[in-house]
């Protein structure tokens, strides 16, 4: 993407470019990956990102694994509890105080079918066309465990590299915008309109953000499309002023 005087202009895959006055940029985020043998052939046919509600029904009566210790892992283990037999959730770290909200904590706690395995982290995956096992290391060594449903909520990456920067971007690569700018004292050397940026507006007139590459975002699809309607009205204020 590059901007020239009032045009923005996206260049697509085949080299050709799309100019208009503005742009809305709702890219969503990359899945992290979990960077351990097996997972890349067994993605799809055991191990899952994400697909919580998707898949739930159809491990009815099964134990379930899920990595990670963040709240999209609290909410996943609750929801599979409600079909699983058993939901073990795999977390790196002490527990699970320093990355969950206690509310998902205290009722995690309080579902009988869910553990939480601390210190603990998948070192392989197991299968030939389906998972069928995973290698785990723990407190007490590496283990074992047959497993046929993986789910991965180790958290996502925002795609904003190809951007130019001149669209401010928080530690992690996320997109700032509306208030959130001011937070960034680079404000002052890209941003030289009289106005304030509108709520969902980048550093960059005219150039939105909406969904969850937009720096503080909740990271739900509800939130996603409300954003992304939201936006559209900041558009025509914007292209009103012309």
């Amino acid at each position: 993407m590059r901007v020239d005087g009032q045009y923005r202009f996206i260049q697509l895959a085949d080299g050709r470019e799309v100019s208009s006055h503005c742009v809305l940029l709702a890219q969503g985020i990359q899945y992290r990956k979990l960077e351990i043998p097996g997972v890349d052939r067994l993605t799809g046919r055991g191990i899952y990102y994400g697909a919580a509600l998707v898949e739930a029904l159809a491990c009815k009566g099964e134990e379930v694994y899920i990595v990670g210790g963040a709240n999209s892992a609290g909410q996943a283990a609750l929801y599979f509890a409600k079909y699983a037999t058993k939901v073990t959730m795999l977390v790196r770290g002490e527990g699970l105080s320093a990355t969950m909200s206690k509310y998902l904590i205290d009722e995690i706690a309080r579902t009988s079918n869910i553990v939480v395995e601390a210190r603990t982290q998948v070192l392989e995956a197991m299968g030939d066309e389906h998972l069928t096992a995973l290698k785990l290391g723990g407190p007490s060594g590496v283990s074992e465990v047959p497993a046929s449903s993986l789910f991965v909520f180790i958290g996502g990456a925002p795609v904003t590299s190809w951007l130019p920067p001149c669209i401010l971007r928080d530690g992690k690569g996320f997109l700032l915008a509306g208030p959130d700018l001011r937070s960034d004292n680079k404000l002052t050397d890209v941003w030289h309109e009289k106005r304030e940026p509108f709520l969902l507006e980048s550093s960059v007139p005219g150039v939105f953000v909406a969904g969850d590459v937009r720096s503080g975002s909740v990271k739900r699809v509800a939130s996603a499309v409300g954003e992304g309607s939201i936006a559209v009205q900041f558009v025509h204020q914007y292209l009103a002023g012309f």
